[in-house]
């Protein structure tokens, strides 16, 4: 922990990311193998979507996660030589079917049994984590499930977080961000909202992003602190 903001201690709102931060991408792994990739190259494959996301972003433009998905995966199918016309498909398809983390569940339970409102907030379609978000129960939990095909600007620019200020009738003060990326926490703190950075694999923060305001290794320790203050 950093620092302990007047929004970290009674938040109105929490913004939760999706992918992988509630998400676990894991199992992707398979589907790589499955159209003859390496299970490795899934980390460089989702590195390349957001890169080209965030490039278009601050190009001026607004691509869907889909189509940014698709042409990042097919140069890594032509890089390793894989000819196979439904392997895109077959890879994005598992996204419908990702589990949730099993820290998930619990930790939202706690946090919205004290009263804390729950929005998420994602750079893909909202529908994509609908079974997700079913099987793990907290479906019934969220205020509001947001993505920036509205606002037409992936996170981490500032209208995404704004966006989900606007929605909830809240200053971005009283609003924390909730994310397993340094960049998501970096760009909501940017907007004015408090940034808890999930650190599930414990690794180094980089040091190029405003370090956090909290860091927690899974959304139980979340819960801990929220329903202690």
């Amino acid at each position: 922990m950093t620092t302990e903001s007047p929004a970290m201690l009674r938040p109105e709102v929490l913004v939760l990311d999706v992918n992988e931060t509630l998400s676990d991408l894991e199992p992707m792994r398979e589907r790589f193998e499955q159209v003859g990739l390496p299970r490795h190259a899934l980390d460089a494959w989702f590195a390349a979507t957001l890169r080209d996301g965030f490039a278009l972003t601050a190009a001026g433009t607004y691509p869907a996660f889909r189509d940014v998905a698709s042409g990042a995966l097919q140069a890594l199918l032509a890089s390793h030589g894989v000819d196979n016309a439904d392997a895109v498909d077959q890879v994005l398809a598992g996204f419908a079917q990702l589990p949730a983390h099993p820290d998930v569940s619990p930790g939202l339970h706690r946090i919205h049994a004290a009263g804390i409102r729950l929005v998420t907030l994602t750079n893909g379609a909202t529908a994509i984590s609908d079974r997700m978000l079913d099987e793990a129960g907290v479906l019934p939990l969220l205020e509001h499930r947001l993505s920036v095909e509205v606002p037409k600007r992936w996170k981490p620019h500032p209208d995404a977080y704004r966006y989900a200020a606007e929605v909830c009738s809240v200053e971005p003060g009283a609003m924390v961000v909730v994310a397993a990326h340094p960049w998501d926490v970096d760009g909501a703190q940017r907007a004015g909202l408090t940034g808890v950075w999930v650190d599930r694999r414990k690794t180094p923060y980089p040091l190029a992003f405003l370090p956090p305001d909290l860091r927690v290794p899974d959304l139980e320790a979340l819960a801990d602190m929220l329903t202690a203050s």
